[in-house]
């Protein structure tokens, strides 16, 4: 039995009639709705002391592009968290001082971390060497609703394997994505079965954004590394600058199919 049942947490704008379930379980559940709807459309203030990290403040407009590196860290996921913590250095050294990165990252049931934008490799290694995996369910969307708040994104890469949100706002969020040119990029880890049956879902999302899915394996570092160097080139130069760059990228043609798959 895994920590993360696979059902909807958020409710939707319009809710859904409720499940004939009775006993302690369904009210568990009832009151982590509630409490997590509640946490999520509170003020920023209240959202910070309930334990929902946002980005810091700004000023001024951004100088460069910039990406959101988000990662699934509840507790089963710890093998794919240290491959991702390895893979940091590569989002900003595909181009150096050219792209700025924020580390996103999830787990305990709410977002705990969410850096400011850096093209700093150490900086960023040091933000991740410190984030540990808990268990709770996925939170996916608020990541994307804060990527949608901050200027110049350009893409958001969300390591995760399940989807356990309100699929119609997720939706609704992706779209908005589209609109603002901001790219969904999922890698996928389905090494428990039981995520393969939400490829759909994060394809869809994904497509609503001009995005794809790719496969994450956990166990090919040096892999992952030329998949997030291809698609940090892109998040600065778009298919443009991909194609330029795919002779010196290993895995710039696979993105760019991927890419050409979301029609």
């Amino acid at each position: 039995m895994t920590d993360k049942p696979n059902f909807v947490l958020v409710p939707d704008d319009k809710p859904p009639p409720p499940a004939r379930t009775s006993g302690v379980f369904a009210q568990l559940r009832t009151m982590a709705s509630t409490a997590f709807a509640a946490a999520t459309s509170a003020p920023a203030a209240l959202r910070s002391a309930l334990g929902y990290a946002e980005p810091p403040a700004e000023t001024g407009p951004p100088a460069r592009p910039r990406l959101v590196f988000a990662v699934d860290a509840t507790a089963s996921r710890e093998p794919a968290w240290a491959a991702a913590r390895g893979v940091t250095d590569a989002l900003v050294k595909a181009l150096p001082g050219e792209l700025d990165v924020a580390l996103a990252v999830h787990g305990g049931s709410r977002v705990h971390t969410f850096t400011a934008f850096t093209s700093d490799a150490g900086t960023l290694r040091d933000r991740a060497a410190g984030v540990a995996c808990e268990a709770g369910m996925t939170r996916l969307l608020p990541i994307l609703s804060a990527a949608l708040k901050r200027p110049a994104v350009r893409v958001v890469i969300y390591i995760g394997d399940v989807y356990e949100e309100s699929l119609p706002r997720g939706r609704g969020l992706a779209d908005a994505m589209g609109m603002q040119d901001i790219k969904l990029i999922v890698l996928h880890d389905t090494a428990d079965p039981a995520a393969r049956r939400d490829s759909e879902v994060f394809w869809d999302l994904a497509k609503r954004t001009g995005g794809c899915v790719l496969p994450f394996d956990a166990s090919a570092l040096a892999r992952l590394r030329d998949l997030v160097s291809a698609i940090a080139v892109y998040a600065v130069g778009g298919e443009k600058l991909l194609r330029e760059r795919r002779h010196d990228l290993p895995d710039a043609v696979a993105l760019l199919e991927h890419l050409g798959k979301r029609s």
